[in-house]
């Protein structure tokens, strides 16, 4: 039975190419970054949790909510894809507390509003939030229909990951998966932000501050089923 299950919900990617040596020194030494085309990325991801169930129960007061968080991507030695945190933001305590005891990520709480809006001339989606007193914000306008990128596609790769992986309070490897079917995007027609990724993240991200992303994308998203978190054994 998965522990968690609900709706992801309009997941705005924008994503980053980033110097490696930032990336391998979080590696657990079963995993290995994964490229594409020869590059490191990074992604900060803001999209709606919807319709939240622990064990099929849902919990009032934390059904619904946003989360922002920067990832990047690793593989197995068997060519296994997956995603690590570098931090999860969303705006109840207990989730982020939660989250920490059971899979040990990078959970924080803050205050952060989110809101989509689509129609027949397309979809505006917009988030906003505050760490450590300082303003962030996103938002991105798509044409009005989506469709289903190609398997070799870039929108494929930054948005299609079934294991997550994390190291544990002892120092080991953690794995979990996320199940969910394939995502339709929407293209696309401008976008902004307004992150100091070096205040959110640390100073080794910094330099994404104002930088234009590689490329963004917007997902539709599904009904996803996440479950417990296992040590990992190869």
């Amino acid at each position: 039975m998965a522990f968690l299950t609900g709706r992801w919900s309009k997941l705005c990617l924008f994503n980053y190419a980033v110097d490696p040596a930032v990336l391998e020194k979080r590696l657990p030494p079963e995993l290995s970054l994964d490229t594409l085309d020869g590059q490191a990325f990074v992604s900060l991801v803001a999209f709606d949790f919807l319709k939240t169930r622990v064990l099929g129960i849902p919990w009032p007061g934390f059904i619904n909510f946003p989360e922002i968080n920067l990832r990047f991507y690793v593989k197995q030695a068997d060519g296994t894809r997956g995603v690590m945190f570098v931090r999860e933001l969303v705006p109840q305590w207990l989730v982020a507390t939660m989250a920490k005891q059971i899979y040990n990520e990078p959970y924080a709480s803050t205050s952060m509003r989110s809101a989509v809006k689509q129609d027949e001339q397309g979809v505006h989606v917009a988030h906003d939030w505050v760490w450590q007193g300082k303003e962030h914000s996103l938002e991105l306008q798509a044409a009005p229909k989506a469709e289903l990128p190609a398997d070799d596609s870039q929108a494929h790769f930054f948005k299609e990951h079934q294991w997550g992986y994390g190291v544990d309070r002892r120092g080991r490897t953690l794995v979990y998966e996320v199940r969910h079917p394939h995502w339709e995007t929407y293209a696309v027609q401008s976008h902004s932000l307004n992150v100091d990724f070096g205040q959110l993240y640390g100073e080794e991200f910094a330099g994404l501050t104002g930088q234009e992303p590689r490329s963004v994308f917007l997902a539709e998203g599904s009904e996803i089923e996440v479950f417990g978190a296992k040590v990992f054994e190869g």
